[in-house]
């Protein structure tokens, strides 16, 4: 700096120029990281909220207190859809999820939470926060909802990989913004020194000309005697910046859709490979999460000898495809005699008819049954 020092003492009006503002400096902060999980986590969030929840007895749906929670209103705040959205965020997010079951009969989702674990016992949860309350009972495990994510891959991706991304694409945001910038210089005429005075008008005046050329479509300004402004960058500058801060971003959400089992045709909406895209993610993504779900209902909602008697929690809507699009495959399984009208039914998601006629198996074209079969080849 010693040589900086000697050419301002030669010249004192370029001293007194190096206390202007001449510069305007951004800050960008790295939201790539909460951009990629979003994404993903939005998406698989959406697909649950869809679900249908049957509480089943006897093969038949029940309508009951426990169908309005899970399907209409858990709780005086939420839908179901939305609900179930805040839970699925909540379980892949923070790796686990914790619903308990208040006095007002009102399903909430916790925010915090401590869990005393034992190796025996029922592990206990103490201090259980949602929004501003914090409960003052404990719960205990068989009196709450309680799911773990278990993806140790996803947690490690997000603390190391993003700290050096997060930087990366920090360093691209703000080169791109430079090839981008206008530039330009300002001359001006000094006979001497420049006071706070006039340093602070001449401030004022450099600030109301930048202003007019970043928010005006058309901007004029006066042309004053030794004072010279001249653009030297026109912010044109057309490189691969922001191609590459796209393609980071892409590769990103690509990266998280991969550890999620979200195919990345499918993130992204690309439709030439919706098909198998969807297959993929109902099979690898979809289908565990409904499977963790009702699992963990059919422990907490149904006792032990009413589920070894038959009755179940099923969630239904999702993995299911759809009867319309798959007519011709339905015709062959009835006709094929493999599934009863009842059985094809209830695998594409719909309830079984309580009729004696829907549970025959039928073959052939003319949807005969087996024992009218026989009977027409005897005669």
């Amino acid at each position: 700096m010693g040589w900086l020092n000697d050419v301002l003492k030669r010249n004192s009006e370029l001293e007194s120029l190096f206390d202007l503002d001449l510069i305007n400096e951004t800050h960008h902060r790295a939201y790539l990281k909460q951009m990629a999980l979003e994404t993903n986590i939005n998406f698989i969030g959406r697909t649950i909220s869809q679900s249908d929840f049957r509480i089943m007895n006897d093969g038949k749906r029940q309508i009951n207190d426990w169908h309005y929670l899970l399907n209409v209103r858990p709780n005086t705040d939420q839908t179901a859809a939305d609900f179930w959205q805040d839970f699925i965020y909540k379980l892949i997010d923070e790796n686990e999820v914790l619903v308990i079951l208040t006095d007002n009969n009102d399903l909430l989702i916790a925010d915090d939470f401590d869990r005393i674990e034992y190796a025996v016992y029922s592990d206990v949860f103490q201090n259980v926060t949602v929004k501003d309350y914090t409960f003052k009972r404990s719960f205990r495990m068989d009196e709450v909802i309680h799911l773990t994510y278990n993806n140790k891959k996803l947690a490690k991706f997000m603390d190391g990989m993003f700290k050096d991304y997060g930087d990366l694409f920090s360093r691209m945001i703000e080169i791109s913004m430079r090839n981008h910038q206008i530039r330009g210089t300002v001359g001006i005429e000094a006979s001497g020194k420049l006071d706070p005075e006039q340093q602070s008008k001449l401030q004022n005046f450099i600030d109301k000309l930048f202003y007019s050329f970043r928010k005006n479509t058309v901007a004029l300004v006066p042309k004053l005697k030794g004072f010279d402004y001249n653009e030297v960058a026109h912010g044109d500058n057309k490189g691969q910046s922001i191609e590459e801060v796209t393609k980071l971003k892409r590769s990103l959400i690509d990266d998280v859709a991969n550890i999620l089992g979200i195919p990345n045709a499918l993130i992204h909406g690309e439709l030439s490979e919706y098909e198998t895209s969807m297959k993929a993610y109902v099979k690898f993504c979809i289908a565990p999460l409904i499977k963790k779900i009702t699992d963990e209902l059919n422990a907490k909602l149904i006792d032990k000898n009413d589920y070894l008697k038959g009755d179940r929690i099923e969630v239904r809507g999702v993995t299911e495809k759809s009867a319309i699009d798959n007519a011709n495959n339905a015709d062959k399984m009835v006709a094929s005699g493999a599934w009863s009208r009842n059985d094809v039914r209830e695998k594409f998601g719909d309830e079984r008819v309580d009729d004696p006629r829907m549970d025959e198996y039928v073959i052939t074209k003319n949807y005969q049954t087996l024992d009218e079969l026989e009977g027409g080849e005897n005669q």
